[in-house]
């Protein structure tokens, strides 16, 4: 079957960003946004009991606000990605963070009501029929509001983070769109290649002189522009801190680990398990470094394809790659292999080659319509498929939650990242399986490690650069020379001093340092991928794991991340036994790439 590279977005808001449709939403939100406000003002538990049917009002309104913005939220970033110099598209990003400041001001003060509400009452409101659903979700927000202040001081707080936090993060974008890479082309001709490109090329290149010869360009490009981006990472970081610091702590940790419901004892746990069990993915680089012709891999290297003589690795067509994973979810997942199907055929993904678009590729769903819109760039490579396995793996997390309340379908980031990593784990595997020689298989091994190469060692070295540029933010404004070191240092330390190059501008060209909601967005992906790593062990294990499976992705947002573990895998996050089993199926692969690439070192 024929599938399109390009999204369709109509069914969202037809017109594109200058919409009636979308103004209309946008005008309709405003409107009920003021409404829930003066119906909290009027509101009282008491009056309102037993039955409380106008607070169940209250959060179904709440939620149907909250489904709008991001039905439009979804739709802007779209259309702004897919072009990122579209200049309508800065103001409706304005316009829709307004909205949503005024919709957290009015959350904020639904919050702070519940603190009101005397503890039996509450109790009895939990236990009506509409809200059990949401208990736990409600019992969070409650909670949340006790660290809240005055609604005059919130209501401030939240209109500057427009022009704070949020609208450093929008810089961001801003400033990635001007930066260009002066190149060269496969044939040597001069070339300019966007932020995009280049990343794609640096990490997807399968000529390594031209790798080697693209990374200090690339740094060169970001050392042109060092000291813009060092003032926006130090001011969106100043403003979070500042707001931290106004609802009483210092620990910038707190936040990021209760919006992914994780303890500090787990968090300390995953990097001990990682830390402890680095060296034979070192030794797997020096390995790779050889098959390359180096004593050790440098930075550009790391990520980067093998080329060996007698491997002729499939380049897949778009519909290649979507008939591929079609049929290898459905050999796991009859369910995921209809939603996947149904992505492709009805035009949820964006996926084009082209100059224009945001570096990078992510999912994000569209509550009102039960859709997902998929963002990436596709070159055909058995990494692009995996990547494209990965961000499937998401939507299909999202459709499992379509039919429950907007409270309960509000899953955190870490284990967002679970059923999207074991998306990709099983075309991974399908596709280490369906090679023709041991050539082929040590290219797909190779492919197949990124993601711990990833999670062991890329992500360390970038928590590794944040914590302690946080922590020297509290002192200071922090230098260009020193975010650079800082990044060095991190890298080195993470790598285990074993790379030839590095690439010391990465908090400069990596979006994640500069997304202002959710913060830290960096140790999530380490706990979803060992965390899908011990699910896809148990699947293998026991052979129909459907349904408990999307059962444990349908309470992701109804319990910490210990208790979810608990009921629904029988295992204990804190300790570190859980983890080493997702370890191990790593080692297995590891172990089968170096059997396989003995006879091609020479000793």
């Amino acid at each position: 079957m024929k599938y399109s590279l390009n999204w369709d977005l109509d069914s969202l808001f037809a017109g594109g960003i200058t919409s009636s449709q979308l103004k209309t939403k946008l005008t309709q939100i405003k409107s009920a946004i003021a409404t829930l406000g003066d119906l909290l003002d009027r509101w009282d538990a008491a009056s309102d009991a037993p039955e409380y049917q106008q607070f169940v009002k209250l959060i179904d309104q709440l939620q149907a606000i909250e489904a709008g913005l991001g039905q439009a939220g979804i739709f802007i970033m779209a259309v702004g990605d897919a072009d990122i110099k579209n200049p309508d598209v800065a103001p409706k990003e304005a316009q829709l963070l307004d909205l949503e400041t005024q919709a957290e001001n009015v959350s904020g003060k639904l919050k702070k009501v519940l603190v009101q509400v005397p503890d039996a009452n509450f109790t009895a409101m939990l236990a009506r029929p509409e809200l059990q659903p949401i208990a736990f979700n409600l019992k969070e927000m409650r909670d949340a509001g006790k660290e809240l202040l005055d609604d005059k001081t919130e209501a401030l707080i939240n209109r500057l983070n427009m022009d704070g936090k949020a609208a450093w993060s929008s810089h961001y974008d801003s400033l990635v769109a001007t930066v260009s890479v002066p190149f060269k082309d496969t044939d040597g001709k001069p070339v300019t290649l966007s932020a995009g490109q280049a990343d794609n090329n640096l990490l997807g290149n399968a000529d390594p002189q031209y790798r080697a010869d693209l990374l200090p360009a690339w740094e060169q490009a970001w050392t042109d522009k060092e000291q813009l981006f060092a003032d926006t990472l130090n001011h969106l970081a100043g403003f979070r801190l500042t707001e931290y610091a106004a609802h009483g702590t210092t620990d910038f940790l707190r936040e990021p680990l209760k919006d992914n419901r994780l303890s500090a004892k787990t968090l300390a746990t995953i990097w001990q398990v990682v830390d402890d069990n680095k060296q034979f993915l070192l030794d797997y680089l020096d390995r790779k470094a050889a098959l390359l012709g180096k004593k050790h891999a440098g930075w550009q290297d790391v990520e980067a394809p093998l080329n060996l003589p007698g491997s002729h690795l499939h380049h897949f067509t778009f519909d290649e790659a979507a008939e591929f994973i079609i049929q290898h979810y459905g050999e796991f997942s009859p369910k995921m292999a209809a939603l996947a199907k149904h992505a492709f055929e009805h035009r949820w993904i964006e996926a084009e080659d082209r100059a224009g678009k945001a570096p990078g590729g992510w999912m994000e769903s569209a509550p009102e319509t039960n859709e997902s819109r998929i963002f990436m760039t596709f070159t055909g490579s058995p990494n692009d498929v995996s990547t494209l396995a990965h961000e499937l793996g998401h939507a299909f997390h999202s459709s499992v939650m379509g039919d429950l309340p907007l409270l309960r379908q509000g899953y955190a980031m870490n284990v967002a990242e679970t059923a999207s990593t074991f998306g990709e784990l099983i075309v991974a595997d399908a596709n280490v399986k369906a090679a023709k020689n041991d050539a082929e298989k040590i290219i797909l091994l190779n492919a197949k490690m990124d993601n711990p190469l990833a999670m062991f060692l890329n992500i360390r070295a970038r928590f590794l650069f944040e914590t302690r540029f946080y922590q020297l933010r509290q002192q200071k404004l922090v230098t260009p020379a020193e975010l650079n070191e800082l990044m060095l240092n991190a890298q080195k330390e993470a790598f285990g001093h074993d790379l030839s190059t590095y690439s010391p501008h990465l908090w400069a060209s990596k979006l994640h340092f500069y997304i202002d909601e959710p913060a830290f967005y960096n140790f999530p992906y380490v706990f979803g991928y060992l965390f899908s790593l011990g699910i896809y062990a148990k699947a293998q294990q026991e052979g129909n794991f459907e349904d408990a499976y999307i059962a444990l992705l349908r309470d992701t947002a109804n319990m910490s991340t210990e208790e979810l573990a608990k009921k629904h895998l029988g295992v204990d996050l804190t300790q570190p036994d859980f983890w080493l089993a997702g370890v191990k199926l790593i080692k297995r692969d590891v172990a089968e790439f170096m059997r396989l690439t003995d006879p091609l070192v020479k000793k």
